[in-house]
């Protein structure tokens, strides 16, 4: 597939418009995420019966929004829940958090994904139910409420594909910028192994990454999916992609760019739960692209989005870092670059 030599741009102008952040009045997002998020279940000690389970969310995609609307920007969320408590709960829980849920689809047909923490010790761990869940019913169909957004920055995510063939197709269709509209586009590989092996995952995972302007990836899933052992190694297999973060948990993140590659050592953070943190590190680094951050402070604010989380039992950013504002201070001092095809 043929790119446009302009696909956008590092400094707040993925379409031509001004720099800064928007306020939606025209009807535009800063960024809207596509994905399945589902309802969660989760216990303080053994499941088992009479055990008390406390009703939350959680979701790749609607994380990244949710992370993004408490940095400070017009953040949406597009997806399909049932018409049930459940949907409800999410729906609610994402939107109360400053996220525009417009875009979400009410399936009177299929029920809301649901997955259960058990993770006391001896516990059965994650259990998901999410076969034939209303998000599963997306297709390349949405694709127009995805765009009517008027974003500058569309989220994906590797487990979408792997929801079913009709979600495959959506993230096909929105990775093709045949429509024109100027968004960058965002692409997180996040496999999940419980969804899809790895031998059948890597080559599709690849194939979408390829076409992405921006992609997300942990070195240790790179190595899973393509046998990629080291960041140099995965900007092997995906030498075009304009802008590639490979994230390798403790040690720190890679940007590789058209001005070559920078490095950013992950800060020492006391971890209670890691869940989510991969979601807030690619808000953090996609929120200082919107801002016009220099490579190496997108990646200093997407540690810092991730080790709030980190340091916290929930999935998603409660709050803005108070990092975050220094590291926004120090951007005069350096000039971004452009992503360009």
């Amino acid at each position: 597939m043929s790119r446009s030599p302009d696909t956008g741009r590092p400094d707040g102008r993925a379409d031509g418009r001004p720099g800064g952040r928007s306020d939606g009045s025209a009807g535009g997002v800063d960024v809207v995420c596509v994905g399945e998020t589902m309802a969660v279940l989760s216990c303080a000690g053994p499941l088992g019966a009479g055990t008390g389970l406390v009703v939350g969310t959680g979701g790749a995609e609607s994380n990244v929004a949710v992370a993004l609307a408490r940095l400070g920007h017009t953040a949406a969320w597009v997806s399909r829940v049932g018409a049930d408590p459940f949907g409800r709960i999410v729906t609610e829980s994402v939107a109360g958090a400053g996220v525009d849920v417009r875009g979400v689809v009410v399936d009177p047909d299929r029920p809301t994904g649901l997955y259960v923490k058990d993770t006391a010790p001896g516990g059965a761990g994650v259990l998901y139910y999410r076969s034939g869940s209303a998000a599963s019913e997306l297709s390349a169909a949405d694709a127009d409420r995805v765009r009517a957004r008027g974003a500058r920055v569309v989220h994906l995510s590797g487990i979408t594909p792997a929801l079913s063939a009709r979600a495959a197709a959506l993230v096909g269709r929105l990775l093709d910028r045949g429509s024109g509209d100027g968004a960058l586009r965002s692409f997180d590989v996040n496999h999940r192994p419980a969804l899809w092996p790895p031998d059948t995952a890597g080559p599709v995972l690849l194939g979408l990454a390829r076409r992405a302007d921006v992609v997300f990836v942990g070195r240790d899933e790179a190595e899973r999916l393509w046998g990629t052992p080291g960041p140099e190694d995965v900007r092997a297999v995906l030498p075009g992609v304009p802008v590639l973060v490979v994230k390798d948990a403790e040690h720190g993140a890679t940007c590789f760019g058209a001005d070559g590659s920078v490095f950013a050592p992950s800060p020492p953070v006391d971890v209670v739960e890691a869940v989510g943190a991969g979601d807030a590190f690619a808000a953090g680094f996609l929120s200082g692209l919107l801002d016009g951050l220099p490579v190496e402070l997108r990646l200093r604010l997407g540690h810092v989005a991730a080790g709030a989380v980190l340091r916290s039992p929930g999935d998603t950013l409660e709050a803005p870092p108070e990092e975050a504002a220094r590291i926004r201070g120090l951007a005069g001092r350096r000039t971004p670059s452009r992503v360009s095809r």
